[in-house]
């Protein structure tokens, strides 16, 4: 078959290269949003000798970020459905380094607090942004996202050690100081290899790919923020309560290091869970998909309430798999039913919802706990699950019984 040296191919080619430099940053920048929150609860275990004040008092200083991680969201998704995305994408990275930079020359802890606010809120930008251009980029590809979504659990694992390494090779000033010149450098880059998309902005899609009766998708978006919740606080909890888990129920004897260990195997069966999803996706109906996933989830959880032992950990793999592969299926579902023009604004909300629940989930944890152990915490897991998929099931009902109408893709413009 002769090469393909065509004029048309010819100017396709710089198109794609430019999709996959964007894919590229934005799955650095989803390893890097998660990483930056995992800075200070590491580096704060050597701010107590520093600064001889207890943990308790010092954890505090962080709460700033994480209420800013959620809350602005929403006024990033709402830019990046007005303005130039990559603009926005651009404040992430240099807003970041500078709020990074500024932890590490704070000089009092007011400031510092001030500075980790700072963090929260330019990290805030990506998942509501970076997601909307992942979906525009990359068309909704499964294994895309999948691959992006473990993206980020690399920087949710990696976050701890690299800055221990850091603070004990650099002070814990250093260990802010270094991701922050690499955050500007990456911003730098970013703008000089990205190419520009305001021409884009008044241009994007005002009709979704699959369209809902009004009345349908008022409906369909009223179970999702159902969803988004419960699959926050869902997520939430087992993240924060995994380790412990494995601690009480995996019998005596076992040392702390060899908990470490089980409970990261267990969040690995959730990364490459995410990857099978992502490739399944691409042959099944997402909205179909996110029911199995979801009950695949509630046995988990109702597994693990009887488990114990090495079979616990079996229970937690099927919860761990399960929670990575939802978040995947369930962003394809919602760039299904939403617009170009609207998703920026509709991911905000969603991610909201998933992170403020984080602000229920670790109070409800303790409650729980103190009246009945993890027993209790994981039958409140099961109920808040069972919630979860009701609502994945009311939608898929929504999806099938509403007759959506599908648009087909319009036409490329003639080259000039």
């Amino acid at each position: 078959m002769p090469p393909n040296d065509s004029p048309a191919a010819a100017a396709l080619e710089p198109d794609a290269i430019q999709q996959r430099r964007q894919i590229g940053f934005l799955n650095v920048a989803h390893g890097l949003d998660h990483f930056v929150l995992g800075i200070y609860p590491t580096v704060v275990i050597g701010l107590e000798a520093i600064y001889r004040r207890p943990y308790s008092e010092l954890i505090v200083l962080s709460t700033a970020m994480f209420v800013a991680f959620g809350l602005f969201s929403l006024p990033a998704g709402w830019l990046a459905d007005r303005v130039s995305r990559r603009a926005i994408m651009a404040a992430f990275f240099v807003g970041t380094g500078v709020a990074l930079a500024g932890c590490a020359v704070a000089p009092s802890l007011p400031m510092l607090a001030t500075a980790l606010f700072l963090v929260g809120m330019f990290a805030a930008i990506y998942h509501p942004v970076g997601m909307a251009m992942l979906i525009q980029v990359s068309g909704a590809r499964g294994r895309t996202l999948a691959f992006n979504g473990v993206c980020g659990n690399l920087g949710v694992a990696l976050a701890s050690g690299v800055t221990a390494v850091l603070a004990s090779w650099l002070g814990w000033r250093g260990a802010f100081l270094v991701p922050a010149l690499i955050s500007l450098a990456l911003g730098i880059a970013y703008l000089a290899l990205v190419a520009d998309d305001r021409h884009e902005t008044g241009r994007r899609a005002r009709v979704a790919d699959i369209v809902l009766p009004r009345r349908a998708a008022v409906v369909f978006f009223a179970l999702y923020l159902i969803i988004s919740f419960c699959g926050g606080l869902t997520f939430n909890t087992i993240v924060v309560t995994l380790p412990k888990i494995i601690d009480e129920r995996l019998g005596e004897g076992v040392a702390l290091a060899a908990v470490g260990g089980l409970a990261t195997a267990v969040f690995l069966c959730g990364a490459v869970a995410q990857m099978v999803v992502g490739r399944i996706a691409e042959r099944v109906a997402p909205h179909l998909l996110f029911a199995a996933v979801v009950a695949l989830l509630l046995g988990g959880a109702v597994w693990a309430v009887q488990a114990s032992g090495m079979i616990l950990l079996a229970a937690l793999a099927v919860v761990m798999a399960a929670l990575y592969g939802q978040v995947t299926v369930g962003d394809m579902v919602i760039a299904r039913y939403t617009a170009d023009a609207w998703r920026g604004r509709v991911y905000a909300v969603r991610y909201f919802l998933s992170f403020a629940s984080a602000a229920v989930a670790v109070p409800g944890i303790a409650v729980l706990h103190a009246r009945g152990g993890f027993d209790l915490v994981l039958v409140g897991l099961v109920g808040v699950t069972a919630l979860f998929l009701a609502a994945v099931l009311g939608l898929v009902a929504v999806v099938t019984l509403a007759a959506p109408r599908t648009v087909a893709p319009a036409e490329p413009a003639a080259a000039e």
